[in-house]
């Protein structure tokens, strides 16, 4: 039904990531693509929403535009009006964008939807897993950061502010947020599919622990 509006949305989105942070080009969002899709099959959110807030969710994300959080919604909503898209799906997708990131949740959530639920599951499922760990340290490779330093403890209660400032070592990443999002989990499938991820950076931590101690 949506055909003709979801591949020209592809095409744009490839080319606008094109040369992007490996954690966050198009094959990040293509997965969260498909799983946002397999998971409104369940959850049964209005389609074309779902599609297009999984499809731009990442378009300009704040981290890469100066902390910018309102970049993103805006370069959505403008490509979204070159398509035949009605005004109130435009905005709902815009909401979505500014309200799935997990640092959205540390300030004051003023919006909720089933769509928003989907797609930030969807999002957060590709953030934890064995591609969630390779996410994390290929950005912490990008920006310069140590892998793991002892000294540096993880901050278990920062700010949204303190959280998007923080320069702090990949492992301690994992305290901060990764761990954290399988109770954040909201839909039935974006739990269950949770529960292996956790599991196995469970296991990818001891493993890294014992390396590091040279007691593996």
């Amino acid at each position: 039904m949506y055909k003709d509006i979801l591949e020209k949305t592809v095409n744009y989105v490839k080319e606008t990531l094109a040369g992007a942070e490996a954690g966050h080009d198009w094959f990040h969002i293509e997965r969260v693509y498909k799983t946002a899709k397999g998971i409104n099959a369940k959850e049964h959110g209005d389609t074309l929403t779902v599609a297009m807030a999984a499809l731009l969710h990442d378009i300009a994300d704040s981290k890469f535009n100066g902390g910018d959080e309102e970049i993103g919604p805006q370069k959505a909503g403008l490509w979204m009006k070159t398509l035949d898209i009605p005004e109130a799906v435009i905005i709902h997708v815009q909401e979505i964008i500014r309200n799935m990131s997990y640092k959205a949740s540390l300030g004051e959530v003023r919006f909720s939807s089933k769509e928003l639920d989907i797609v930030q599951d969807a999002d957060r499922l590709d953030a934890i897993g064995a591609i969630g760990i390779a996410r994390a340290f290929t950005y912490g490779g990008y920006k310069n950061r140590a892998m793991y330093d002892p000294g540096i403890p993880a901050d278990l209660n920062m700010s949204k502010e303190v959280y998007k400032n923080s320069k702090a070592p990949t492992i301690n990443h994992f305290y901060e947020k990764l761990l954290r999002l399988k109770d954040l989990m909201k839909t039935s499938s974006g739990k269950q599919l949770a529960e292996d991820r956790h599991q196995f950076m469970m296991v990818y931590l001891e493993q890294f622990y014992g390396e590091w101690s040279g007691e593996r």
